[in-house]
């Protein structure tokens, strides 16, 4: 089946070469086609270009996209979308007064999640996550990473990824699934952090890896939860199994987790809301991309990862939505590329190179998405009739989008 959308008024993130990722100053650059066509073929770009070079043909659907932009659809890397339940409790608790800190040290945060996901069976797990994961497509993301990390038991993790796993054979969005075990320290292991850890590197990684439940492993390496020792111990056993290695890491406090990260060839370092110059240094000539959650730091008011700085060192940058129900009850990246521009002085140009190409790197599928390339997956944003492409993060409450096509198919 093809698919003909013309007279595009600037097609975005053009790479007539496929390129893995962009980094430092060249993040500023994001390349178009102004007056446009694009071709799709199944789920694949066929073709794009200069609408005087438009293809005539008579294909099976023909889209006028007269005034509106089209880009590549969003590439969020770092998502908790399988959960149970919510914790609105702790918002309201949080505007009382209450730190992220002093809510888990009286059983809320991440251990309140593992008890509702205990709790909830797997066919309603992937009820209430399949409802999430079609909202994000609604707004534009087109792959997705989802983590485990709420059930901190053998059973409740693999019930997690079973999940992720089903939303994945169920719908057309790309999925990469991370097992992240070592999310938090359950009430029966606080006093006895080693063996939790064991039980995560003898029993749940062999398990996990036995069925092929994840791409990826993540620690939360934070003071209060994973030390750094123990997250490097972690992810050598995850690596010994196959699962390249992610860390969630300087969200609050900075202590040595992102030279551990890259130590471990990990594919991305996430959060970075503190990152100290010894932190930028080590990620200086790796393959390892940082990312940045901005409304994790909006939802909790802490500080928001300093963009600038690691741009200006030559890295590259992705952004993600972290979309959980803790510290991020929202998958919305229209919204974190708003936030990264307003609050983390990113340009749109830069801020949209982040949410595509580099997005997809942080994921493994920069082969297959992140731009408008001829081969790559079919998934794109129609945007409603706006002045420019400035107008997505300026008019940040709007919802500008008129349609998302996701492997070729209209959402």
């Amino acid at each position: 089946m093809q698919t003909l959308i013309i007279n595009i008024k600037e097609l975005f993130q053009v790479r007539e070469i496929n390129i893995s990722k962009v980094s430092g100053a060249a993040m500023a650059t994001l390349p178009s086609i102004k007056n446009a066509y694009l071709l799709i073929e199944n789920n694949i770009i066929k073709d794009f270009g200069s609408m005087e070079d438009c293809p005539e043909i008579n294909p099976e659907k023909l889209i006028d996209a007269y005034e509106k932009m089209v880009l590549p659809t969003w590439c969020d890397s770092h998502t908790h979308i399988v959960y149970a339940g919510n914790r609105e409790q702790e918002f309201v608790d949080r505007i009382n007064g209450l730190s992220y800190e002093e809510i888990a040290n009286r059983g809320g945060g991440i251990l309140n999640s593992a008890k509702k996901l205990q709790n909830t069976s797997e066919e309603d797990l992937y009820q209430q996550s399949k409802g999430r994961l079609e909202e994000v497509m609604r707004l534009g993301t087109g792959a997705v990473e989802i983590k485990s990390g709420y059930g901190l038991t053998v059973e409740d993790e693999i019930k997690m990824l079973r999940v992720v796993r089903r939303l994945k054979e169920d719908y057309p969005i790309a999925i990469k699934a991370t097992f992240l075990g070592a999310h938090a320290f359950p009430v029966e292991f606080k006093e006895n952090h080693q063996a939790y850890v064991d039980l995560i590197v003898t029993e749940m990684i062999p398990k996990i890896a036995a069925e092929k439940l994840a791409n990826y492993i993540d620690v939360f390496c934070e003071s209060g939860y994973f030390s750094v020792e123990e997250t490097d111990q972690i992810l050598q056993a995850g690596l010994k199994h196959g699962l390249v290695a992610k860390i969630h890491v300087n969200q609050f406090n900075a202590i040595g987790g992102v030279a551990v990260g890259v130590k471990n060839n990990a594919l991305s370092v996430d959060h970075l809301e503190l990152m100290l110059p010894e932190d930028i240094e080590v990620l200086k000539n790796t393959e390892t991309m940082p990312v940045a959650l901005p409304s994790c730091s909006y939802f909790l008011s802490i500080p928001y990862t300093p963009a600038r700085d690691i741009m200006k060192a030559g890295l590259p940058l992705a952004l993600a939505t972290d979309f959980n129900p803790g510290s991020t009850p929202s998958g919305n990246m229209n919204f974190v590329i708003a936030t990264a521009c307003i609050k983390m002085k990113m340009t749109p140009e830069e801020a949209i190179n982040a949410a595509t190409i580099n997005g997809a790197y942080a994921m493994g599928l920069s082969a297959t998405h992140g731009s408008i390339t001829v081969g790559k997956k079919a998934n794109l944003i129609i945007t409603k009739a706006i002045p420019s492409i400035y107008q997505l993060p300026y008019a940040f409450g709007s919802n500008l989008i008129d349609q998302v096509i996701i492997e070729g198919q209209i959402v």
